[in-house]
C-alpha cells in the first residue's frame, strides 16, 4: 500500500484528533474558567465561543467522517468504519442532545438563576463530545496501525 493509499486514513486520524483536542479544550480549560465568572460575564463569554467552536468543530466531524468512510472504502477495514460513524456521530448527538440546551442559553438575554445550571448541563454534554472523538481518534489509530 502507497501512501497516496493510506492518505485518508492518515487525515482522519489527524482531523479527528484536532476535533478531540478542540472538544477537550473546552471541557479541561475553557468551561472551568468560564464558571468561575459571575452569571452575566459567563453567558457573555459562551456566546461567541460556541459560535465559532461549532462552526470549527462541525466541519471537523464532517470531514474527519468522510474521511474516515472513505479509508474504510479503500480498505474494507471495519475499524475506519467505527472511527467513521463514532466522528459523524456528533452531528446528531449535537442536534438532538446538545441543541436544546444551547437554544435556551442562545436565546438568553439576561443571566437569571437557570443560566448557571443550564451552563453546567453544556459541560456535561459537551463532555460527550470528547468522547465521542477519543473514540474515533482511537479507531482510526488503530485501523492505521494495522495498514501494511
Amino acid at each position: 500500500m502507497t501512501v497516496i493509499d493510506q492518505l485518508p486514513g492518515l487525515l482522519a486520524l489527524i482531523t479527528a484528533a484536532l476535533f478531540t483536542g478542540a472538544a477537550f479544550y473546552v471541557g479541561f480549560a475553557e468551561q472551568p474558567a468560564r464558571l468561575t465568572l459571575d452569571d452575566r460575564a459567563m453567558l457573555a463569554q459562551w456566546k461567541p465561543s460556541y459560535k465559532r467552536g461549532y462552526v470549527m468543530q462541525a466541519t471537523l466531524a464532517i470531514i474527519g467522517a468522510v474521511l474516515g468512510g472513505l479509508a474504510f472504502w479503500r480498505t474494507g477495514d471495519m475499524t475506519w468504519l467505527v472511527g467513521a460513524i463514532a466522528i459523524a456521530a456528533n452531528w446528531p448527538y449535537t442536534l438532538f442532545g446538545i441543541m436544546p440546551t444551547n437554544k435556551r442559553l442562545d436565546a438568553t438575554t439576561d443571566a437569571m438563576l437557570e443560566t448557571r445550571a443550564l451552563m453546567v448541563r453544556w459541560g456535561a454534554l459537551h463532555a460527550r463530545r470528547t468522547m465521542l472523538g477519543g473514540v474515533a481518534t482511537l479507531a482510526y489509530l488503530i485501523a492505521l496501525l494495522k495498514l501494511p
